[in-house]
């Protein structure tokens, strides 16, 4: 009998723990990475520049590209730069933005992507997403996973705590995203990539469930791993649906609405997934979502990011225009200005503050 299959696209090599960039060169000397050693490396001006004196003696075939910022002018810039180099690979050592600009230069001239993530912000660090600002505000480019995760928890403790708090949000957020999925699939007969939302669903779930803090080893373990699943999960189904729901749509809207005052992502959208889960009527499990996200010191009301409630009420308005097509609580309700302003309140009074 024949056995039925089907490959999974996902890293070759996925390294977490303390310590994992003192072995980054033998993971980059895999010939399936870099047969001779020669990479372009791309680092931000900040924790990847620090990071370069470190690592520069164990990649001596490495070329290193400082990368200004996040943009899709810097992340062609970097790739014209790269295209003559005759390089193996590319190597992102930073931020999220980083990450993100290495992701498309290397999809735009055709070599395999080693992600070295300096913080725990959000899941794209193994996305097959590259997000990027441009001339419109911000847009999403399909790219290839990774071939390579590196993420060295002692780096990760040296983060802003700020932006490792802000991957808990994004990370927990797949748990309203999975129940929008199921709502398309009810009521629209979307089909659900099972194996896909298994996958994000544990990720969020155990992230939540996990009694630790951004302090604790163990717990930043299961952040990141959490990270790069949902990164997984999303290659799985072909498209962001596993990890991207109404909780995405409040963050997009966020960001579109108020550019210039937007905060971390993975802040937004943890925000708007407990209130996505209050909209489907999961009282209770937006409760304990809020309570954890808190717990952690995220925001789970627009007043902790300098939203006033009329601005948040204009943000789930304006939300389901973010993302065409996708069908989410939002979409399902189709609610009024002045529903919004009701269940908002009613949001507010359950969660406490």
């Amino acid at each position: 009998m024949p056995v039925l299959t089907r490959l999974i696209p996902s890293p070759v090599v996925v390294d977490i723990r303390a310590g994992a960039l003192d072995d980054l060169g033998g993971v980059l000397a895999d010939e399936r990475i870099s047969h001779s050693g020669k990479l372009a490396v791309a680092v931000s001006n900040g924790s990847g520049t620090r990071l370069k004196e470190r690592l520069a003696p164990a990649l001596p075939g490495a070329s290193w590209y400082e990368v200004g910022g996040g943009t899709l002018d810097d992340a062609i810039r970097l790739a014209s730069d790269i295209k003559a180099g005759h390089y193996d690979a590319v190597v992102g050592l930073g931020g999220g933005k980083i990450i993100d600009c290495a992701k498309f230069a290397a999809a735009r001239v055709g070599l395999p992507l080693v992600a070295v993530p300096t913080n725990l912000a959000h899941d794209g660090l193994c996305s097959p997403v590259a997000t990027l600002d441009n001339d419109a505000g911000r847009g999403s480019y399909g790219v290839p996973n990774p071939i390579a995760v590196v993420i060295d928890l002692d780096v990760i403790h040296d983060a802003p705590a700020r932006f490792v708090r802000a991957g808990i949000g994004d990370a927990i957020s797949n748990i309203s995203a999975i129940a929008d999925w199921e709502l398309a699939n009810r009521v629209n007969g979307e089909k659900i990539d099972g194996l896909a939302a298994a996958i994000a669903r544990q990720a969020g779930e155990a992230v939540l469930r996990h009694p630790g803090g951004i302090g604790d080893t163990d717990f930043l373990q299961v952040l990141a791993e959490a990270l790069v699943l949902s990164g997984i999960a999303m290659s799985v189904s072909g498209d962001s649906r596993p990890s991207s729901g109404a909780c995405h749509e409040i963050n997009h809207a966020f960001d579109l609405l108020f550019p210039r005052r937007a905060a971390a992502h993975g802040e937004q959208c943890g925000l708007g997934a407990a209130f996505a889960m209050y909209l489907r009527g999961a009282h209770e499990e937006s409760a304990y979502m809020a309570e954890v996200l808190r717990r952690h010191g995220l925001p789970v009301l627009p007043e902790e990011i300098g939203f006033t409630d009329d601005e948040f009420v204009r943000v789930v308005e304006f939300a389901p225009q973010t993302r065409p097509g996708r069908y989410t609580i939002l979409e399902h309700l189709d609610l009024t200005t002045d529903q919004i302003k009701d269940i908002y309140a009613d949001y507010v009074k359950a969660i406490g503050s």
